[in-house]
C-alpha cells in the first residue's frame, strides 16, 4: 500500500531532506572560474538526483557553446542509469569527474536557465505523488530517461533538443515531486522518439533515392 508522503520527502533518492529549489541551486553556482564535473556534483551534494539530471540535460535543449553535449552527455548517461537501477548516491568515474566546464559555458547556462526555471517553479508543486515518490516510480523515470540520454550522447545532427527537453522535464518532476511534470516528461519522451524515427526514416529514404539516381537503378 502506498504510504502518505511526508512534507519534507525529496523523491526517495536522498532521504528525508527536501532540496532547495532548482533555481536557487543554479543561481548559487560560481561562474567566475572554470570548474570540473566532479566539483559541480560535489557542490550539489545529496540534494537530489533530479537537480543533477536537470543540470546535465537542459544545456542541450537551449543554445549553448559548442561541445556541451560531448561534455555533459556521458555524465547524464551514467546518472540516468543509476536512477534506473535505484542507486541512493551519485557515482561518477574519475575520468568524468575530471572533465572541465569552462566558466563561459557555466555562465551561459546560469544566465539563460535561471529565468526560465523561476517561471516554471511558479507552477511546479508536489502532486500525484504515486507517479514520482516510490522506488518503482523513480526507476521508471530512469528507464525512460536512460535511452534518451544515450540518444542525446550520440552525434545526431539537431537530435539533442527533443530528448534533452524530455529529460529536463522528468528531472524537474523528480526534484520537485511533481507527478504532472513527470507525465509531461513521458509525453515529450514519446514525441522525441517519434520525431527522431521520422527524421531517420526521411534521411534513409533520401540516401536511397540519391544512390538510386546516381547509379541509375
Amino acid at each position: 500500500m502506498q504510504q502518505d508522503v511526508p512534507p519534507d520527502y525529496d523523491g526517495g533518492l536522498h532521504g528525508p531532506q527536501k532540496p532547495a529549489r532548482l533555481s536557487d541551486i543554479v543561481r548559487s553556482m560560481d561562474t567566475s572560474e572554470d570548474t570540473t564535473i566532479g566539483d559541480l556534483a560535489d557542490s550539489l551534494g545529496e540534494r537530489a538526483f533530479g537537480a543533477l539530471m536537470f543540470i546535465f540535460a537542459v544545456p542541450n535543449a537551449i543554445p549553448t557553446p559548442p561541445g556541451t553535449s560531448a561534455i555533459l552527455g556521458l555524465p547524464l548517461v551514467i546518472l540516468t542509469w543509476q536512477v534506473l537501477v535505484g542507486r541512493q548516491s551519485l557515482w561518477l568515474p574519475e575520468v568524468v569527474r575530471k572533465r572541465r566546464i569552462s566558466k563561459e559555458m557555466l555562465h551561459s547556462f546560469v544566465s539563460k536557465v535561471t529565468p526560465i526555471m523561476a517561471k516554471l517553479e511558479r507552477v511546479l508543486k508536489p502532486r500525484l505523488g504515486f507517479i514520482v515518490s516510490s522506488n518503482l516510480a523513480e526507476r521508471l523515470i530512469g528507464l525512460v530517461a536512460f535511452p534518451l540520454a544515450l540518444i542525446l550522447f550520440l552525434p545526431i545532427p539537431f537530435g539533442n533538443i527533443p530528448p534533452a527537453a524530455a529529460i529536463a522535464c522528468l528531472a524537474l518532476g523528480l526534484a520537485e515531486r511533481d507527478g504532472l511534470a513527470v507525465i509531461l516528461g513521458y509525453v515529450l519522451s514519446a514525441a522525441s522518439v517519434a520525431i527522431l524515427a521520422a527524421v531517420s526514416s526521411a534521411l534513409y529514404a533520401a540516401v536511397v533515392a540519391f544512390i538510386t539516381t546516381l547509379f541509375g537503378g
